[in-house]
């Protein structure tokens, strides 16, 4: 679909479509009904129009049948405002971002409250030392592994001066 005069005849679609849902179907199964997305064919032979329904799931299948009641109405009305030759056939599609959406969020939910449990195991304890900072050595401070490698005389153990 990166011809810009099939991306222009989908918006159209959608356009045209979410007005006869909103205006002249009449029908007492379709809910409330968003139009998402229309995806026209290269040839524009075929229209795939994605919507979603807000309510439960009898709600969606009760839209499902009226959209499929209606198709042929809207088809006409979208033939009569578009004004082309061929009329692209209409195919109603359940938009599945909702479910996938929902899903996301279950998990960056559950992400989060994994966070917070190590968050809370940690505590406020530090790893290493207490006072993990090097001090500079004063005079007298000799180091517990280093010896004492000056004899009492001056001279270095070991070896003759």
């Amino acid at each position: 679909m990166s011809n810009p005069r099939v991306r222009k005849i989908a918006d159209r679609i959608k356009v045209i479509v979410a007005e006869m849902l909103e205006r002249r179907i009449k029908d007492p199964r379709l809910g409330f009904v968003t139009i998402t997305d229309v995806r026209v064919t290269g040839d524009s032979q075929q229209a795939s129009i994605f919507y979603t329904v807000l309510g439960a799931e009898e709600e969606r299948e009760s839209s499902a049948a009226a959209l499929e009641s209606a198709k042929g109405v809207i088809r006409s009305e979208v033939a009569k405002q578009l004004g082309m030759r061929i009329v692209p056939t209409l195919t109603f599609i359940p938009d599945a971002l909702p479910e996938s959406a929902r899903a996301l969020d279950e998990v960056l939910a559950r992400a989060k409250a994994l966070d917070e449990e190590v968050a809370a195991r940690r505590g406020s304890a530090y790893a290493g030392e207490e006072d993990p900072y090097k001090k500079p050595r004063e005079e007298g401070d000799l180091d517990d592994d280093a010896e004492d490698v000056w004899s009492d005389d001056g001279a270095a153990d070991g070896r003759d001066a």
